[in-house]
């Protein structure tokens, strides 16, 4: 569904965040479903019937059932299942659709993103049909790259990645300042040697290097458009040495900095 817009995505009346009640069950259907449901467990116990095959229900447990699908479900009266739905249609051609299911380990930004789409139609939202169209459309881009098994978001917590992330966008934030890592460490709140590792993973480069790359970057915008002469944007950018700042340019650009000017 990478190729569909959000404004295709047509939103039907039954959505819902749900406690369901000890004696509720979802009872199979002679007619089979006419539109995509996107459902999601929270908490409980239950099982899962999805055209004959059982799956076992529990938190993260997440279906997308397509048109033509038979389902059914019952869970553990003790356990009772809390869960999300969003019915919806597609109004173009799909060509890439999410697996029909998975279980997710880290569900801190689904869970985010499916309570406030219900969030938006509990009151007169400004705009709240619009931006659910993008909140679902981020929902079917987080199943389908859950699918894809790509690692980087899945290898630390959500906290973890945020931590390394706002520390990259301080360092892009300042990069004529020459930043130890021990102090990068302490600002992620990690010891030094846990956080380069995992800046390392995350980010896919050193801390060293990152803060190099975004040094040069910096050097290259300021050549380009900032008017300053080559002895300007090295002392601007940290480096006592301007033939230093040269050699290091032209390893990672290919090119002179006068050349850039």
């Amino acid at each position: 569904m990478l190729n569909i817009s959000p404004s295709s995505l047509r939103l039907l009346p039954a959505f819902a965040k749900i406690s369901c009640e000890p004696g509720w069950k979802w009872q199979k259907r002679e007619k089979p479903l006419a539109n995509y449901d996107m459902f999601y467990v929270w908490s409980g116990e239950g099982e899962l019937f999805l055209n004959g095959k059982p799956y076992a229900l529990g938190k993260g447990s997440c279906f997308l059932f397509r048109p033509g699908d038979h389902t059914s479900a019952t869970h553990n009266p003790q356990k009772p299942l809390v869960l999300t739905y969003i019915h919806f249609d597609v109004d173009e051609p799909v060509s890439e659709i999410p697996e029909p299911y998975r279980e997710l380990k880290d569900t801190f930004d689904f869970e985010h993103m499916l309570a406030k789409y219900v969030r938006l139609f509990l009151v007169r939202t400004f705009a709240a049909e619009i931006e659910a169209q993008l909140l679902l459309k981020q929902l079917l881009i987080h199943l389908l790259r859950h699918d894809r098994d790509e690692p980087v978001e899945r290898k630390a917590s959500n906290q973890l990645t945020e931590s390394i992330r706002e520390v990259a966008n301080y360092i892009q934030q300042h990069p004529g300042v020459v930043h130890r890592v021990e102090d990068l460490g302490k600002r992620a709140g990690l010891s030094p040697r846990y956080f380069s590792i995992k800046f390392k993973e995350l980010i896919g480069m050193s801390v060293q290097t990152f803060m190099i790359r975004t040094r040069i970057e910096r050097a290259q915008h300021l050549l380009m458009h900032a008017g300053m002469n080559v002895t300007e944007v090295a002392d601007a950018l940290g480096y006592r040495d301007i033939f230093f700042f040269s050699r290091q340019f032209k390893q990672y650009t290919g090119k002179s900095p006068s050349e850039i000017r």
